[in-house]
């Protein structure tokens, strides 16, 4: 399957470059019926977009999205929706010097080791401007979810570099989130965070961190056997964003230290159905949910481009300097949250037909 699909009954498929005319997504499997707001993904698109604060980049796109098929008086007609969003400040000249130098630890060198031939301007199809498709196929997703299950899901930034969030998953909520510009719900250790980001940002560097993300209300049973367990397509989900370099459920890397009788979450009855007194399996058990929160941590690099000089080689293998210039986010999780969640959303939604395809 080509790299730019997604998924198996509920399938996106993002295009466009970060210079390009326009980047987006077109959604294959929707369910007939269900309401598609466009407020509602362009307010996830603004969650998403540059611009918006003193420690995101600077490029001014409004990204207004435009739903060109697939919707009819507001619902989805069970065709191809697609979502365009034009791009209006694209700076390509700013890359120009550049085009025959491998910036480091950017997809410059490995797009030509496989293509022979690369789209030097802003990181084309490997630019985080791709995620505008993502976001935009998960604010539909997230609507499915809520109206045919009540599922939300929600993500924060749980720590900067060494700052970490002091917070119970189930105490998170959007207002929050959204309460500072770094969307850290710990109001103490937001105001930290964002102290920490602008210094980095005045040095010319740059600085990674953890993402948190909860499903609350999924029901048990999503998920497939063996190759598709839901704890391995979200791992692909993911680990597929720009920048992310790690991923862990429930009790993750720490469950590594545990005794299997430390770890083990207990089974009893709650309001009627089967529960778990503790969730350090994450809500998914055997590769398939068991109604408990669905709750993953994705860990982001440091942005590659810094505004500090480089050593590295052209496309003749010839050492050269490197001075980048351009706009960039000194740190990419504020904007990674509602990137996580689309993920989060997409492949819960997939399952969700998935289950309902086989009678579940």
């Amino acid at each position: 399957m080509p790299g730019s699909l997604f998924g198996h009954l509920f399938r996106i498929s993002t295009f466009g470059e970060s210079h390009g005319g326009a980047v987006g997504v077109v959604i294959d499997g929707c369910p007939p019926g269900i309401t598609i707001d466009l407020a509602e993904i362009q307010a996830e698109l603004d969650r998403r977009k540059p611009g918006q604060s003193k420690i995101t980049t600077a490029r001014a796109e409004t990204d207004i999205a435009e739903i060109v098929s697939g919707v009819f008086d507001g619902k989805a007609t069970g065709t191809p929706i697609c979502i365009l969003v034009r791009n209006k400040d694209a700076r390509s000249t700013d890359y120009e010097p550049f085009k025959d130098i491998y910036r480091p630890s950017h997809a410059d060198f490995t797009y030509d080791a496989k293509y022979g031939f690369r789209n030097w301007a802003g990181g084309g199809r490997a630019s985080a401007r791709e995620t505008i498709g993502r976001v935009a196929a998960g604010a539909v997703a997230k609507r499915i979810l809520r109206e045919q299950c009540g599922v939300e899901v929600l993500a924060w930034v749980s720590r900067v570099q060494d700052i970490e969030a002091n917070i119970d998953p189930a105490d998170v909520t959007l207002a929050a989130v959204e309460a500072n510009i770094v969307r850290c719900p710990d109001a103490a250790a937001a105001e930290k965070m964002i102290a920490l980001i602008s210094a980095v940002k005045a040095d010319g560097d740059s600085i990674g961190g953890t993402v948190d993300v909860v499903a609350r209300g999924v029901p048990a049973g999503l998920g497939e056997p063996v190759f598709d367990k839901l704890e391995a397509d979200l791992a692909k989900a993911m680990l597929s964003l720009p920048a992310s370099k790690s991923f862990e459920i429930g009790s993750g890397v720490a469950g590594t230290y545990l005794k299997g009788s430390e770890h083990n979450d207990e089974f009893v009855m709650k309001d009627g159905r089967v529960a778990t007194t503790t969730n350090r399996s994450g809500g998914v058990q055997g590769g398939i949910s068991n109604g408990e929160p669905i709750t993953l941590r994705v860990g982001f690099k440091p942005v590659a481009t810094i505004l500090q000089k480089q050593m590295t080689v052209n496309n003749k293998g010839e050492r050269v300097e490197l001075m980048p210039r351009g706009r960039h986010d000194p740190c990419v999780l504020p904007r990674a949250v509602p990137m996580v969640e689309a993920m989060m959303a997409l492949v819960l939604c997939d399952h969700l037909l998935r289950q309902r395809a086989i009678g579940g």
